[in-house]
């Protein structure tokens, strides 16, 4: 009969694992920053437009020009369903000053599909089709319901994830810097 050993730590590594994780500045901190880092200035991907009059949108011909939002998208994401009357409200109230664009993940969805969706649930601002990952892969998106606003510079100066984001706080960040 064989015996196993156990691959269970000690008690006390486990103690020291959860005390480094709360030491300001210890080794085990962990990084609360989302994506790309805020002060980044990326190159942005031409991307598909899927609504409006179509053709490819250079996003890095847009970087520079005044502030930009980019929401990473999908027709499935519940955050970004929950998301959509602060989307909404924020392109109503600054629409005129930042340039809005809803980039839409290629998992687990389509052109066809995400067209559909825009029947039921217009945006008023471009959406995008990423389905080779070049968006994603530009702006380091952790997951959809991903935020990124960039300053008219082109910097990073806001990302963020999930539903309870202040879309609005946001953007008035970029066009202050």
């Amino acid at each position: 009969m064989k015996h196993y050993r156990s691959h269970r730590p000690a008690p006390g590594v486990l103690l020291l694992a959860a005390a480094l994780l709360f030491l300001p500045g210890s080794l085990g901190a962990q990084s609360t920053r989302i994506g790309i880092e805020v002060g980044a200035t990326p190159e942005g991907p031409s991307l598909e437009r899927l609504d409006g009059p179509g053709g490819v949108v250079d996003l890095s011909s847009s970087i520079g020009e005044r502030p930009i939002l980019l929401e990473f998208w999908a027709t499935w994401c519940e955050n970004c369903e929950a998301l959509h009357p602060q989307m909404l409200e924020a392109y109503d109230k600054f629409g005129a000053e930042v340039e809005f664009y809803a980039v839409a993940v290629g998992v687990n969805q389509s052109p066809r599909r995400i067209r559909r969706h825009l029947e039921k649930m217009p945006l008023p601002f471009p959406v995008l089709w990423d389905e080779k990952g070049a968006g994603v892969r530009a702006f380091q998106a952790p997951n959809t319901s991903y935020i990124v606003v960039l300053d008219s510079a082109g910097r990073v100066t806001y990302t963020g994830t999930g539903a309870d984001q202040d879309i609005q706080a946001a953007i008035r960040t970029a066009l202050r810097s």
